[in-house]
């Protein structure tokens, strides 16, 4: 008999060890956490509680459902409406036929192939959604459709477990005395929903209701609710009430029938416009991650390594045949929306496996009879070795955006066919702005860089630019070297950024360089190098932020203004001097005559400002 911490410690220690391991081999926390559900499998004797905890976990597929929501404004979600209906109706429909019509060709009865088609027709919320978070994929244009197709797939459960009680092929569907489905288990009793006397259309209208009350309390009462909370000065009772909304709007979507992860998803859209919005997701998060990584966990340790060894070629074979047909669903699919090459994949890719909702239409199906329980069995080891493949398919994505995105990149740069008085190479946030101001005062610019997503993000706004290496000579000669009169110098390779003044130098002796600096030695290099003006990332913003500091510590605006010119005029003066003591082969740090000479500049500095505040005080 173990004692009640034993469980929680092996499930903690199995997750404290495969998860790091995992992050740092570059497999991802998801990985991590089913490996260590698969390790806690394994061992004797623990597999019995993963059922009854995998039930307590899947709250943690209701919180992200419910951070989800608060990242979307009812406007966001009704700019989906085309992929959510389009896109992701069509994916449940297309792959529920599929899946019938394979299951039928292995001698089913066409009740339970259809039932086989729903349940493998969805795909894997919380691995998903997860997985795409942490590779930082969510807001790109394959993740979007990913996200619409997941959240109608949530939405389809609903009608999927209203249909399941017509296809029983065991146990006739009862009917209410007024005509509608009641849900029968096996003991004969019936799941209790709150209006489940009232007629057909009576549930209908009072479940309308019911969800227009819950959003119309999350516009109206939230706010007085949170002040009334912020009184108290408690931090626990934050967390409580953000708990509250979450399992609160999680259990009235129970009572109606309905998912509970829809729920929460859609008290989170209500609350996405809310100033607490930040305070919600920050207090639920670490819940979140906690029950997401526990769910994980029980899903690695629900592998029935019994039935798996006795059939291990047949059960590994359905799961990719599983993934491999859902595969080339997706891609056709995704084609037809008109997603393409890195998107196109990351669609395919991260949907090709069933997911955790499989679970509980398996269950239901063989209450109702659809299922016998050894076809049950069979489909749950199927959906969860597809789960545990996921990871693995995300490893399979990255490795050809490297490979076709990587050969796309290092190919034949762009023929130039526009000239301008100013040549920005690099085109990063400090790029960017430099073309925008120069190009909105009238003057033309050539943009050049080697980044096909930034050179590709610049045109979908209607900017020139053009794909190539800025350092290649020929490249140079092309953009118009010969003509230019500025050359902006804004490379992320501090070395490459070198060599490019050094052969603009070179070759234009009289061009202006102007090139971003990362400190003050790639200052004093760049100064050696040939070029004009130097500016340091973070220099006038850090400038700026003490600006604002003296004023807010007793100077007036004017005052800190003044200060703040007198340091850039000293800062510039003192990088002159320093620039002629630098020695590029030594270490500031360990250079005498480099670190007395500062010493003397910010004692020259110091004095300078006080004898500026003095002015100001007899004046």
């Amino acid at each position: 008999m173990h004692s009640m911490l034993f469980l929680p410690t092996i499930y903690l220690l199995a997750a404290v060890i495969a998860v790091p391991l995992a992050s740092r081999l570059g497999l991802g926390s998801v990985l991590g956490y089913l490996s260590a559900g698969v390790l806690i499998g394994l061992m004797p004797g623990l597999g019995e509680e993963t059922r009854d905890l995998q039930h307590f976990a899947e709250f943690g597929v209701v919180m992200m459902l419910f951070i989800i929501g608060l990242e979307l404004t009812p406007g966001a979600l009704w700019a989906m409406r085309q992929r959510l209906v389009g896109l992701g109706g069509v994916q449940v429909v297309l792959t529920c036929m599929v899946f019938f019509v394979a299951s039928s060709l292995f001698g089913l009865a066409w009740q339970t192939s259809l039932a086989i088609g729903l349940v493998l027709s969805l795909s894997s919320t919380a691995i998903v959604l997860q997985t795409l978070t942490e590779k930082g994929l969510v807001q790109t244009s394959g993740g979007r459709s990913v996200f619409a197709v997941l959240l109608t797939q949530d939405i389809a459960v609903i009608p999927f477990l209203a249909l399941i009680p017509l296809l029983s092929v065991a146990a006739p569907v009862v009917f209410g005395p007024d005509g509608s489905i009641v849900l029968q288990t096996e003991d004969g009793a019936h799941h209790a929903t709150l209006f489940e006397n009232l007629p057909a259309w009576g549930v209908a209208l009072a479940t309308l209701a019911t969800i227009a009350v819950v959003i119309a309390a999350g516009v109206f009462l939230t706010k007085p609710i949170f002040r009334y909370i912020h009184a108290t000065r408690l931090r626990e009772m934050f967390t409580a009430l953000a708990l509250l909304i979450v399992i609160g709007n999680a259990y009235v979507m129970t009572l109606l029938g309905l998912s509970p992860a829809l729920g929460a998803f859609l008290a989170g859209v209500v609350l996405a416009s809310s100033e607490f919005r930040h305070e919600l997701e920050s207090d639920i998060e670490p819940f979140k991650g906690l029950l997401l990584g526990l769910f994980f966990i029980t899903v690695g340790a629900s592998i029935n390594f019994t039935a798996l060894m006795a059939e291990p070629a047949l059960m590994i074979g359905l799961a990719c045949g599983l993934i491999l047909l859902k595969g080339v669903v997706l891609f056709v699919l995704g084609f037809g929306f008109g997603l393409r090459r890195r998107e196109l994949w990351l669609f395919t890719l991260a949907l090709a496996q069933a997911g955790e909702f499989g679970f509980v239409l398996i269950s239901f199906a063989g209450q109702q009879g659809v299922f016998t329980d050894a076809l049950g069995n069979r489909l749950l080891l199927i959906i969860t070795l597809s789960m545990l493949m996921t990871p693995m398919l995300f490893l399979a994505y990255d490795y050809l955006h490297k490979r076709f995105e990587g050969a796309k990149q290092t190919s034949e740069p762009d023929e130039i066919d526009h000239a301008g008085p100013v040549i920005i190479a690099g085109v990063g946030r400090f790029g960017q702005i430099v073309n925008r101001l120069v190009e909105s005062s009238g003057f033309k610019t050539v943009v050049l860089d080697n980044n096909l997503k930034r050179i590709q993000l610049m045109r979908s706004f209607g900017y020139r630019a053009f794909l190539g290496d800025p350092t290649r000579p020929e490249l140079l000669r092309a953009a118009g070297l010969r003509d230019a009169r500025v050359l902006v110098v804004s490379l992320d390779d501090t070395e490459a950024g070198l060599r490019l003044v050094r052969h603009a130098r070179k070759e234009r002796p009289d061009i202006h360089i102007i090139a971003r600096a990362r400190d003050r030695g790639h200052v004093f290099a760049l100064y050696e190098a040939g070029a004009n003006d130097i500016v340091r990332e973070l220099f006038d913003s850090s400038l700026r932020a003490g600006r604002y500091v003296l004023e807010n510590v007793g100077m007036t605006e004017y005052e800190a203004a003044e200060a703040e010119q007198a340091f850039y005029a000293h800062d510039r003066m003192a990088l002159k001097e320093l620039a002629q003591l630098w020695k590029p082969d030594q270490d500031m740090a360990s250079n005498e005559a480099y670190r007395k000479r500062v010493r003397e500049l910010e004692k020259e500095l110091e004095l300078s400002l006080q004898a500026l505040a003095e002015k100001k005080d007899s004046a």
